[in-house]
């Protein structure tokens, strides 16, 4: 069967177009460039280039091809931009999810991975985080992505389309130069563009009640993540009509800010001594994800560790630099 990966150019989604292949499955990249690669596509693997706003273009895309299965990252994802532009947000997180999936209904496609996010939790008071866990979304992002998940269960109820909503946690590290994230949102490339521009990294906040002061996050390799949308697809591929899964995908153990700075000094060689600046409105403590039930549903658990999160997004950010 061939599956459709929409955003399959970005960080994550190159990744898992990459293990997806590798695990032989076939697969159909649609993805509108705007903050992906053409380049990070592997040879021979069908590339559209289209928006998931362009109902046309995925009705087309999943006829000819004869899509079954829909792996669906395409979608924005800062939290800061979603409080400022709330509108862009949902109506590329759930307006283009919604052309996505009357694609799907459309097209007879039967299986559908749904790329979500621990934003759906909130601020939960809880050590470990489970699937249980009360979603509380505080911001704009995470809301579009809880409303995704309903969006995508509702459908695959009504119309027999077997479904994964996967909530990830803090993404870092690299397969290779090509794959490296080349965003600044998140903390990992935050700090490395801090360095390069020889100033220190930020700390917001060093007075939360955890051991150092500094927030807690599970921080996952992308490798994992990746690996865990295949063992997803394969699930589905394999198991009983219609299951609908909302799964977490993390190590289940914290590491605080100030930690991962540490290791980036030790990776880097690079004084990573913080610049203390308020804590950021809407920043939990302590988000650490509890990954039972992936282990137990799909047989997956994480493989790589912090250091190797930490070397792998180095090394990839020095060759991408010295590409430039």
């Amino acid at each position: 069967m061939t599956w459709l990966v929409t955003g399959g150019a970005g960080y994550i989604g190159s990744h898992t177009v990459h293990a997806m292949v590798s695990a032989g499955h076939q697969v159909v990249v649609l993805d509108d460039l705007s903050t992906g690669h053409a380049a990070r596509i592997p040879a021979g693997v069908e590339f559209v280039q289209a928006s998931i706003l362009d109902q046309r273009a995925l009705d087309r895309v999943i006829r000819d091809h004869r899509i079954l299965g829909v792996v669906h990252f395409a979608a924005r994802k800062q939290v800061e931009e979603s409080v400022r532009c709330p509108l862009l947000y949902y109506e590329s997180n759930l307006h283009g999810l919604q052309n996505v999936l009357q694609a799907a209904v459309d097209g007879g496609v039967r299986r559908f991975v749904f790329s979500s996010s621990a934003a759906v939790y909130g601020m939960p008071d809880v050590e470990f985080v489970g699937e249980e866990t009360p979603c509380v979304p505080i911001n704009p992002y995470g809301q579009s992505k809880l409303a995704g998940e309903w969006m995508v269960r509702s459908v695959g109820a009504a119309h027999g389309i077997s479904t994964v909503c996967l909530r990830y946690f803090n993404v870092a590290g690299a397969a290779s130069p090509l794959l490296a994230d080349d965003g600044v949102s998140n903390l990992v490339p935050m700090v490395f563009e801090r360095l390069d521009s020889g100033n220190r990294p930020v700390l917001f906040g060093d007075d939360y009640p955890t051991v150092d002061g500094s927030c807690v996050r599970d921080f996952i390799h992308v490798v994992d993540v990746a690996s865990a949308h295949v063992a997803a697809a394969g699930r589905l591929t394999d198991s009983d009509p219609h299951p609908a899964f909302v799964l977490n995908i993390g190590r289940g153990e914290g590491v605080s800010v100030l930690a991962m700075l540490e290791v980036i000094a030790r990776v880097t060689r690079r004084d990573t001594t913080p610049q203390i600046a308020p804590r950021r409105a809407g920043d939990p403590a302590r988000v650490v994800a509890s990954a039972e039930r992936i282990r137990t549903e799909l047989g997956w658990t994480a493989r790589h560790g912090v250091d190797e999160m930490i070397s792998t997004a180095w090394n990839a950010w020095q060759a991408r630099r010295g590409a430039e």
